[in-house]
């Protein structure tokens, strides 16, 4: 691997630029489509979930993203069992800090003692007993950010948690929390069609910190016939969400997609999107 195919998580936890997301590995295959999905139950389809997890495995992805909160645990289960083949060469993130109390709802929650609950039951559930990452799921304003963070470096110092991670975050959070623990990655929503967070992509670049972005794939108006993303990926011979995984390649060294899919084809289109290089004029164009 070329160095820029590879990016290491807190300076050792070494990962292929593109990751995969789990969450949408739950329920019925046809609930699992918009940002409504409810993400309640196991998947029906389970034996295709383990095959296609291990697929990922087999085409070199090892960064699997999953949260305590995706399907009440049932996802973070799902992961323990597919890749117990390659537990030693993949890494595994989850989160803890949202609350399930109905397939409609995701409610943040800081306490820090709910926090510490969660990371314990991820551990079982993961059949592990040490994190590789833990995130934040979200920052609640109704507890310290010090508490919170607090909780997490706690089990960090226990070697209960390898690295700390922050999902949704602005820089003055970054910086904030960064004054309590090592902060290794930040997940934010980032795409071409959503690029609220440029400064935090810019900030954690700078500071060699892991960008996570989650929906890295929008494929709106922007990449419709005669879009200059079209235009480029006919140019490259790639398809147009290789090519807009690669503009998220080529936007800092530091940033590391986690498409999801329970697509075979599309598993393996967004892998190989690391084979994908823009050129600057390229990238310039699509941006």
């Amino acid at each position: 691997m070329t160095n820029s195919t590879i990016f290491r998580i807190g300076g050792d936890l070494e990962v292929r630029r593109i990751g995969y997301g789990a969450m949408r590995l739950a329920n019925a295959p046809h609930e699992r489509a918009g940002m409504t999905a409810p993400i309640w139950t196991a998947p029906t389809d389970r034996a295709e979930s383990v095959a296609l997890l291990r697929a990922a495995a087999g085409l070199g992805v090892n960064l699997f993203d999953t949260a305590d909160a995706y399907a009440l645990g049932a996802n973070e289960e799902l992961l323990a069992e597919a890749l117990r083949p390659h537990r030693d060469d993949v890494v595994i993130a989850t989160k803890a800090g949202v609350l399930r109390p109905s397939p409609t709802e995701w409610i943040t929650h800081g306490h820090p003692a709910y926090l510490r609950q969660q990371a314990e039951l991820s551990l079982r559930r993961l059949g592990t007993d040490r994190l590789d990452l833990l995130y934040l799921h979200r920052v609640d304003p109704d507890y310290p950010l010090a508490d919170q963070i607090g909780a997490l470096r706690r089990l960090q110092e226990e070697g209960k948690v390898r690295h700390i991670g922050l999902s949704e975050v602005s820089v003055a959070q970054i910086e904030a929390a960064s004054e309590i623990a090592p902060i290794a990655a930040v997940q934010n929503m980032y795409n071409l069609a959503e690029r609220g967070h440029d400064p935090v992509v810019d900030h954690t670049a700078k500071r060699g910190i892991a960008f996570v972005p989650y929906f890295p794939i929008a494929m709106g108006e922007h990449a419709a016939d005669g879009s200059p993303v079209a235009s480029v990926a006919d140019e490259l011979g790639a398809t147009r969400s290789q090519t807009a995984l690669a503009w998220l390649l080529h936007r800092a060294p530091n940033v590391v997609p986690i498409p999801g899919t329970s697509s075979p084809q599309h598993l393996a289109e967004n892998a190989g999107a690391l084979g994908v290089t823009l050129t600057e004029e390229q990238f310039e164009r699509i941006s």
